[in-house]
């Protein structure tokens, strides 16, 4: 099922009584989903990414702009009329029922000539456990379940009508990490085999990273910039994106375009065919080069030994944060004698920013 949000936007009342402007939660979102496609929603705390999920699912109505599903328009419509399957953070399963009777239970509140005989929502549920792996754990109450089967009973009991869309509110936020990683699998699995278009909300960026076929990045309810992951990853559009995205995050330095060439404090580490400007130089972790004569220098800190790679832990005085970290092959060989460490940069992994607007420049 295609669903097009069109000029969606949903405004609050201000808490702050003395400021009489509303507060914009969403603004005029604009975002065509592919049928059968799974979507990250992706952003920080208070972006406005679970509120527009929940102007897609009918639990608040947007201020201005419309929702369809396919081609039918679906704003007015009530929650429980869009067919929509929704997971929440927080698993809101029912603790004296069973994994079974969870299940069931969207099934038994279905009405007129939707209501199913016994033996068919008997089956269905049976289905919907088994997508989810849990038709053994049919009879146990969720307090006998563990926190990633908790997830996967609320993930079958939104699957069990079939819904239009589903969609996932921060579904994996109350696991451990291990569990985290097992849960975005299946739900990365359960997708593909269900083929229902999917929404995932999320604030981590390597879960939206990993599962979504394509990622939205939000800011104070705007979106940034739309695209498949790696694309993104590779071609931010702006320097809020090129932040968010990446693990260890990118290294953002202040550095000025003089005569051709980038410069870092005072050395020129690239040739830039760009005029004169300050800029916001931001580079990769993966994007360092280690060498004995690199164009650039920092001051050595230590040395992290991953395994199958190295990371710097370096500084320099126009880098923007506290740490620099370098990921490097473990091939290489850091030499702590003199307390510096020297790169050249790969030119790809170098992204040039407006000082004034943050938006890309390109070079």
């Amino acid at each position: 099922m295609k669903v097009v949000l069109k000029d969606m936007t949903k405004k609050f009342p201000n808490r702050n009584k003395k400021i009489r402007e509303d507060v914009i939660a969403v603004n005029n979102f604009n975002f065509e989903i592919p049928d059968g496609k799974l979507i990250g929603l992706l952003g920080p705390s208070g972006c406005g990414k679970s509120t527009a999920l929940n102007l897609m699912s009918g639990l608040q109505k947007p201020t201005s702009g419309r929702i369809f599903f396919g081609d039918d328009d679906v704003t007015d419509l009530p929650a429980e009329n869009r067919g929509v399957g929704l997971v929440f953070q927080n698993y809101a399963l029912y603790p004296h029922m069973t994994v079974r009777q969870n299940i069931l239970f969207p099934l038994q509140n279905l009405k007129g000539d939707a209501k199913l005989p016994k033996e068919v929502m008997e089956e269905k549920a049976l289905e919907a456990a088994k997508l989810v792996q849990l038709e053994e754990l049919m009879e146990r109450k969720p307090s006998e379940l563990s926190g990633g089967q908790q997830q996967r009973v609320a993930i079958a009991r939104a699957l069990v009508k079939m819904p239009r869309i589903l969609l996932l509110d921060e579904p994996l936020s109350n696991l451990d990490a291990r569990l985290r990683l097992q849960t975005r699998e299946e739900i990365r699995r359960i997708q593909r085999e269900t083929k229902i278009t999917t929404v995932f909300v999320t604030h981590d960026q390597e879960e939206a990273m990993s599962i979504s076929d394509m990622i939205v990045v939000m800011k104070e309810g705007v979106i940034q910039q739309i695209g498949k992951p790696q694309e993104v990853y590779d071609e931010p559009i702006n320097l809020f994106v090129a932040k968010f995205l990446g693990t260890p995050p990118i290294n953002v330095f202040e550095a000025e375009i003089k005569e051709g060439k980038l410069y870092i404090g005072e050395e020129a580490v690239l040739e830039v065919d760009l005029p004169d400007q300050p800029v916001h130089a931001a580079i990769r972790p993966e994007g360092f080069i280690l060498s004995e004569n690199g164009a650039l220098s920092f001051e050595l800190d230590e040395v992290e030994v991953m395994g199958r790679d190295i990371t710097v832990v370096s500084k320099h005085p126009q880098f923007e944060g506290t740490e620099i970290r370098s990921i490097i092959s473990s091939e290489n060989t850091v030499n702590f004698a003199d307390k510096k460490v020297r790169f050249d940069l790969k030119r790809n992994k170098v992204f040039l920013f407006s000082k004034e607007t943050e938006e890309r420049i390109r070079f």
